[in-house]
């Protein structure tokens, strides 16, 4: 580990959401090595090419012993984010290649920031936790939430000083709405802007938390700034999530601004798709590739319905940081599907006006 007060930052996922975040938000600050694995990433001055999954992180004995000399802080972002990849592969990646890191860091005598989800807190909320029927969904929360918290456990028993972050759903830029890549809200929000959605199993209030990107990376980056060694830290939105209904409101009015003539789905409960819509109506009458949409949009939002409030750690740095309001989740969210309409030619989406980053902080 180095001496030097710019400290040394590993960051694993540099390609991926919040990596690619992360690297405009921490440069001013620390001196940042990209562990990629097959492709490079165009953001990150200095990039390592190694492989989570393999004997020391895919490096040679000198190389590994050279980063893990350089190296301060590693910010662990890379995971299987898929819920269609299987046990498995997501296991391979989301717990032992957190064992892999865990193992760096404490052979680099640095510390370890790790990045999980705030859904480990609903692993029983899945359908099959629940004892409904998953029908033709190849999406399975239960094992992301499973190899999540198995990761959250390697970190925990490895000894070595630990942050874990927990955020929420994880959007696009509250700015501008772009994102590396399009995630599980997007395709649920692509769908309803696409009027392919003709009822959500939701109840109208329940919370759907999520946070902008880059306010998950100012809050990592505010942690690794504040010398922050241990506990848990939640990025979430906390009781100012947004209600289905709000979103579904959000979605139509952005609609009507696309210039798109979309009708909005109905809102139902899970237990009338499951006694009588998706039996009697939609079993025997969609296509095998919209009843498999279907059921994934089921499997999805299982986790939200009458879910409890998340803990949110956000509000409490020094400085301006100050807690999301709805009305900030809002105008992000708008962002979001403005660059969706955009990316998929969907009506007349106007080109993002990049305004002052939207504050948050983190406490412990």
């Amino acid at each position: 580990m180095t001496s030097s007060s710019r400290p040394t930052v590993l960051l694993t996922g540099a390609s991926g959401v919040l990596g690619t975040a992360l690297l405009t938000e921490l440069p001013s600050s620390c001196d940042v090595v990209a562990l990629i694995h097959e492709c490079g990433c165009p953001g990150a001055a200095q990039q390592v090419r190694g492989d989570l999954t393999a004997p020391r992180l895919g490096l040679n004995r000198a190389a590994y012993a050279d980063l893990a000399r350089r190296v301060d802080v590693v910010v662990h972002c890379a995971a299987v984010t898929d819920f269609t990849k299987g046990p498995g592969a997501t296991h391979a990646l989301n717990e032992a290649g957190t064992r892999a890191v865990a193992e760096f860091t404490a052979d680099a005598g640095a510390v370890l920031h790790h990045v999980s989800t705030a859904f480990v807190a609903r692993n029983e909320l899945t359908r099959s936790r629940l004892g409904r029927e998953t029908g033709e969904a190849g999406a399975r929360p239960e094992d992301y939430l499973d190899s999540k918290r198995a990761g959250e456990q390697v970190v925990r028993d490895s000894g070595v000083p630990a942050v874990i972050v927990r955020p929420s759903i994880v959007i696009g830029d509250s700015r501008t709405g772009e994102i590396s890549a399009f995630q599980g809200l997007h395709g649920i929000l692509l769908m309803l802007l696409r009027g392919l959605m003709p009822l959500v199993p939701l109840p109208a209030a329940s919370l759907i938390d999520f946070v902008p990107q880059d306010v998950v990376a100012r809050s990592v980056a505010a942690l690794i700034a504040d010398g922050r060694r241990a506990g848990e830290v939640w990025v979430t939105a906390g009781p100012e999530a947004l209600r289905a209904q709000q979103m579904l409101d959000l979605v139509s009015d952005t609609c009507a601004e696309l210039g798109l003539s979309t009708l909005m789905p109905r809102i139902v409960g899970a237990d009338m798709v499951d006694r009588l819509i998706r039996p009697v109506f939609l079993a025997g009458g969609l296509p095998k590739r919209a009843l498999r949409r279907f059921d994934d949009m089921l499997a999805m939002t299982a986790l939200f319905a009458d879910a409890p409030v998340f803990p949110t750690s956000l509000g409490q740095l020094a400085g301006e940081q100050q807690p999301l309001t709805s009305s900030q989740l809002t105008a992000a969210l708008r962002q979001t599907l403005l660059h969706l309409a955009r990316a998929k030619n969907l009506g007349n989406a106007p080109e993002p006006t990049v305004a002052r980053p939207m504050a948050a902080g983190v406490s412990a």
